[in-house]
């Protein structure tokens, strides 16, 4: 079940028109090659390509589609928002109730700021560190990715990972020169990076659960010596939760670790398939935000209120629905099924998941907490599983750094599918490398 004719016909007008073809990197499948699936629809888990193949998806829009594809609920609220009008530049009610319910959902945060994507709920948070805080210096991660924000493309994660370089073109060193990398899962490293500009550093961004290159799930102790640091030394603690935010839980990584940000990022599931993005924390730290502060943010599509009804929706339906508890239960098949179906493999390999992300590590011993803890070498032999999977009408993320996930539109019975494929793929691909 490759990609059919129709859709390389549109690949390749696509490639006079758009860079690569795509409008995201990853899209282009150069990681894993082959033509791109052009997709016509989707519904609950599943996608139609415009060859009129069906694939079971593990993508899931990488991230917000946390219902499935096309809602009935959700696509019927969009709907009735959008004959009301698509944007308005002014007040409307849906920002009001998305932003209550993010609030209500995530310890310590009292306003939230809304913006049109991640990149620009990171960009903005930082902003508002180094204005609130008076100091310029950011620690970020290596490995970890925040969005295509100058002063953090720098020993960046995700797509560029795919790629093998380390950040981007067209960036000048002056953006970077006050962005401090630090390495992961490295207490003593950070304890020294304060000691030496503790008093310089304005803020510590990171995903306190790292999915953007690889799922590198972090021990409590490094976040609490975050939290811990930070504190100490008057710097803010930023948690990029745009991908775990409302996928983990309604209260995100912070919850789940117990440990309370200064600052919160949102994206993927706010928008409830729709491009969102928020940043928020206390209200005297977002009172610096311009109308009230010197902080300048703004935004024309900012609380849009087709995007807001979206957002809020999903919202609602996963807490009308017990919907969290759906997802760590479906999560929990999950990783029981491809647990035993790599391990009855024969070859080292593992599942990682937490909540309803999940990321098949494929190397031997335990997973990394650390970017540079992944092996490449499986890069080749995950291509060719992606496209034996793909070929039986199951479709995963197009790179081995890509994590998955599950939607509530998910049944066992799709957990199944995939374990069965997959099983049938590794076999396959083993029997590829022994001929």
């Amino acid at each position: 079940m490759s990609a059919g004719e129709k859709s390389k016909q549109i690949f390749e007008r696509a490639l006079k028109v758009l860079p690569g073809g795509v409008n995201s990197p990853v899209r282009a499948f150069r990681a894993v090659g082959g033509t791109p699936l052009v997709v016509e629809s989707a519904s609950g888990s599943r996608l139609t390509s415009v060859d009129g193949r069906e694939y079971l998806d593990f993508v899931c829009s990488w991230g917000p589609l946390i219902l499935g594809h096309a809602h009935p609920r959700v696509i019927e609220a969009v709907t009735e928002a959008a004959a009301r009008g698509t944007t308005y530049g002014a007040p409307c009610l849906p920002e009001v109730e998305l932003a209550e319910r993010i609030v209500d959902a995530y310890p310590g945060l009292e306003q939230v700021r809304c913006v049109s994507s991640g990149t620009e709920a990171t960009m903005s948070a930082v902003r508002l560190a180094r204005g609130a805080t008076g100091r310029n210096l950011v620690v970020k991660f290596a490995g970890s990715y925040h969005g295509h924000v100058d002063h953090l493309m720098v020993a960046a994660g995700s797509g560029l990972v795919t790629f093998g370089t380390p950040s981007s073109a067209g960036v000048p060193e002056d953006m970077v020169k006050n962005t401090l990398v630090a390495p992961l899962d490295d207490e003593a490293a950070i304890e020294q990076l304060f000691a030496e500009h503790g008093r310089e550093i304005a803020a510590v961004i990171l995903e306190p659960i790292p999915a953007n290159n690889g799922l590198l799930l972090q021990r409590p102790e490094f976040l609490q010596t975050l939290r811990r640091l930070t504190s100490a030394h008057g710097a803010l603690l930023i948690f990029d939760e745009v991908i775990s935010g409302f996928r983990v839980g309604p209260g995100g990584a912070a919850a789940h670790y117990g440990i309370t940000p200064d600052l919160a990022c949102f994206g993927k599931v706010i928008g409830g398939g729709l491009p969102v993005g928020a940043f928020g924390g206390s209200k005297d730290l977002m009172h610096h935000l311009a109308p009230n502060g010197g902080v300048y943010q703004a935004g024309t599509l900012s609380g849009n209120p087709v995007a807001m009804t979206a957002g809020a929706t999903t919202l609602r339906l996963l807490e009308e629905s017990d919907g969290w508890a759906r997802l760590e239960s479906l999560g929990a098949y999950l990783e029981g099924k491809l647990g035993a179906t790599l391990d009855a493999a024969g070859r080292p390999a593992s599942l990682v998941r937490v909540g309803s992300i999940f990321w098949m590590c494929l190397q031997a011993g335990e997973p990394p907490r650390a970017a540079d803890g992944i092996d490449g070498d499986g890069a080749d032999f995950y291509k060719h599983l992606f496209h034996q999977l793909l070929d039986q009408g199951v479709a995963i993320a197009p790179s081995m750094y890509e994590v998955g996930f599950l939607s509530t539109a998910h049944t066992e019975a799709d957990i199944d599918q995939l374990a069965d494929t997959l099983g049938r793929a590794l076999a396959s691909v083993g029997e590829s490398e022994t001929a």
